[in-house]
C-alpha cells in the first residue's frame, strides 16, 4: 500500500508526525468509557435474552439469536453514545486547525464541556446513526461468533478450546466490519460535525455521502477498520470465555451457583 492518499500507511505517517507514539492513543480514556458503558451493557442483555429466548431444550434458533443480538446492541448503542461521542472528537482533534480544536482533557472533561456548550441533547448527537450501527455490530459480532463455534465444532478439527475460540472470533470479527463499515462512516462524520451540519437522519447523510462521493465512500477505512476490530474480537471472546470457565469452574461450581 502506498503511503499517499488517505491510506492507512499516509495516516499511521500523519498521526506519528504530529503526536508521535502517544498519538495512536488519543482518546484512550474515552475508548475504556465506552467500552464500560457499551460493551457493559450489550454483553450482559444479550446473555440474558439468550437465556430468556431459548428453548425448552436449551437450543436457541438462529433468528432469535439475532433478535437477542439487535436488542442487545440497542441497548449498548444507547449506553455508549455519550462516550462514543468524545472518543471520536478526542481521536478527531488533531487534524483540526488550532482555533477549532475542543482540546478535551480527556473523557469526563469532554462529556462536561458538550453538556456545558451543547446542552444535554448534546451527549446524544447521532444516536441514531451509532445505535443502529451498534445493533448491526452486536447483531452480527456475537450472533456470528455462536454460529462459527457451533460450525467449527462440527468438523472433526476443533474441540471446545482456545483454538476455536481464537477462529470464530476471527471469522467473526471479519462480518461484523463488513457489515458495520458504512455506519461507522455515516456515524463519525455526524458526531463530529457542528452545529451546521448537513446530516439531518441517516438515511439522509448516507444518500448525500454515496450521491456525492459513491459507494465505495461507505467503506473507506475499512482496512483500519478491520486491523482495530480483529484484535479487540479476539482477545474480547478469548477473555470472555476463560473468564466465564474461571467463574463455572472456581466459583459456581462451589457455592451451588445454576448454570444457564
Amino acid at each position: 500500500m502506498k503511503g499517499t492518499g488517505n491510506g492507512l500507511v499516509h495516516v499511521v505517517r500523519g498521526v506519528f508526525a504530529e503526536g508521535g507514539m502517544l498519538g495512536f492513543y488519543n482518546g484512550m480514556s474515552a475508548a475504556v468509557l465506552r467500552q464500560m458503558t457499551y460493551s457493559m451493557a450489550r454483553f450482559a442483555t444479550y446473555e440474558e435474552l439468550k437465556k430468556r429466548m431459548s428453548r425448552e431444550d436449551g437450543s436457541l434458533p438462529f433468528y432469535r439469536m439475532a433478535a437477542a443480538g439487535i436488542v442487545a446492541g440497542a441497548v449498548g448503542g444507547i449506553c455508549g453514545t455519550p462516550a462514543d461521542i468524545v472518543l471520536v472528537r478526542l481521536q478527531n482533534d488533531g487534524s483540526l486547525p488550532l482555533a477549532q480544536r475542543r482540546n478535551y482533557k480527556h473523557a469526563i472533561d469532554g462529556l462536561v464541556q458538550i453538556t456545558r456548550s451543547e446542552g444535554p441533547r448534546g451527549l446524544f448527537k447521532g444516536a441514531v446513526p451509532n445505535v443502529s450501527r451498534a445493533m448491526l455490530m452486536t447483531g452480527a459480532q456475537l450472533c456470528s461468533y455462536d454460529a462459527f463455534k457451533d460450525l467449527l465444532l462440527s468438523t472433526p478439527y476443533f474441540t471446545n478450546g482456545l483454538a476455536l475460540h481464537f477462529s470464530a472470533s476471527l471469522l467473526s470479527g471479519f462480518v461484523a466490519t463488513t457489515i458495520t463499515s458504512p455506519f461507522d462512516v455515516v456515524k463519525t462524520r455526524v458526531m463530529n460535525a457542528g452545529p451546521t451540519s448537513p446530516y439531518r437522519s441517516l438515511l439522509q447523510a448516507m444518500v448525500l455521502i454515496v450521491r456525492e462521493e459513491g459507494v465505495r465512500a461507505l467503506y473507506k477505512g475499512w482496512t483500519p477498520s478491520f486491523v482495530r476490530m480483529a484484535p479487540q474480537t479476539v482477545l474480547t471472546f478469548i477473555f470472555l470465555e476463560q473468564f466465564r470457565g474461571l467463574y463455572w469452574n472456581s466459583y459456581a461450581r462451589h457455592n451451588c451457583v445454576k448454570f444457564e
